[in-house]
């Protein structure tokens, strides 16, 4: 079940961290691994920001980076900010009808 609700919606982890800021894609396997407890294979994380970038859910720039190399950023536009607000909702209402709790 874990690796259902983690892997299968890595779309969702990526996205709320794109939230706060541009980021790298080995970046983002640290960021998920320390904030949610699990660490995506490097090459799923690849798969999914390209999925999200074909969608337009995130766009992609070169940017030099903090050791001074360049290295491609990429950051959540606002049809992706649109569909993590929809796909956390989708969450949370499905957790209140399972639960009979509500999460706010």
């Amino acid at each position: 079940m874990k690796e259902k609700m983690t892997r299968e919606n890595l779309w969702i982890y990526i996205l709320s961290l794109l939230r706060e800021g541009p980021k790298y894609p080995y970046e983002l396997d640290s960021l998920i691994e320390k904030r949610f407890g699990w660490r995506p294979a490097k090459v799923t994380s690849y798969i999914v920001l390209r999925s999200l970038r074909s969608k337009g859910l995130v766009k992609m720039t070169k940017r030099r980076g903090e050791s001074g190399r360049m290295r491609d950023y990429f950051e959540i536009t606002d049809a992706g900010k649109e569909m993590l607000e929809k796909g956390l909702e989708f969450i949370k209402q499905t957790y209140e009808k399972l639960s009979g709790k509500s999460i706010c």
